[in-house]
């Protein structure tokens, strides 16, 4: 064989070599895409049966109250807000189907959850009290504020089903500045703190250290184990930071931190 020839067939041998890997890279990226579209799905009908449970719940209230002009409108307009925040989330999915970024904006934190209250005690029910407290001087952080209601939902559904005896959810906002550097925690900086509180029954440390697993529920067939997993995956794609907190007969504590909007650009 002449150099020459040698030399082709070398060049030959690493362009298919090489066309190869691209190959393997391109079919692990589709199956890690397909295996995430397949829990953000998950994650997405849980919280359309949420805000359909809520929907349905306001429908039956009106058919109820057919008397009262007042609470029928109060009743439809909620399940209509449903309707919208069902759309919003189906928007996520085939946004993410479509290779599409996140609909990512620069929003006021307290804006986002007074907008929320009405629906957020809508769907808590009338033996649970969600109480608002927003701070003051809190940063503008980038969010997809259609997945913050659903992950903010969440948290509140969950509070209200540790409480089966009613009680009070509080949900707060407030400036945070991190200085410390320490393991698994948030990076330093300053952040627009969501923190939402109950006094239900709490966990014990072992469903503590699960509870964010996709699939993982203490609520037996009721439960789709997607609801924390979403708060998470949301948290995540802003590159934010979430803890919680909880203790067995006191309460769950959930932290939601989102970078000031400098550093989350």
């Amino acid at each position: 064989m002449t150099e020459m020839a040698f030399r082709a067939d070398l060049l030959q041998s690493q362009a298919e070599s090489s066309g190869g890997t691209q190959n393997a890279e391109h079919n692990e990226r589709a199956i890690h895409r397909l295996a995430s579209l397949g829990e953000m799905t998950g994650g997405i009908a849980h919280d359309l049966r949420n805000i359909l449970a809520i929907v349905e719940s306001g429908l039956r209230l009106a058919e109820r109250r057919a008397d009262q002009p007042e609470s029928v409108r109060a009743s439809i307009a909620a399940a209509r807000e449903g309707v919208d925040r069902g759309v919003e989330l189906i928007s996520q999915l085939l946004a993410f189907a479509d290779h599409r970024e996140p609909n990512l904006q620069v929003r006021d934190l307290n804006e986002l959850v007074s907008s929320s209250g009405p629906f957020l005690r809508y769907g808590a029910g009338s033996g649970v009290r969600v109480r608002l407290e927003l701070g003051s001087d809190i940063p503008s952080c980038l969010m997809d504020p259609a997945l913050f209601d659903a992950a903010v939902l969440n948290l509140v559904l969950n509070a209200r089903d540790a409480m089966p005896g009613g009680g009070e959810i509080w949900i707060g906002t407030e400036r945070l500045v991190a200085t410390d550097c320490a393991p698994g925690g948030p990076a330093p900086g300053t952040y627009a703190l969501l923190r939402v509180k109950d006094h239900g029954c709490g966990m014990p440390p072992d469903v503590l250290r699960k509870v964010l697993d996709p699939f993982f529920t203490t609520k037996g067939e009721e439960g789709t184990g997607m609801g924390l997993a979403q708060v998470r995956a949301f948290v995540q794609l802003v590159r934010g930071y979430l803890n919680i907190a909880s203790e067995r007969g006191t309460g769950t504590t959930v932290d939601l931190l989102f970078p000031a909007t400098a550093a989350a650009a």
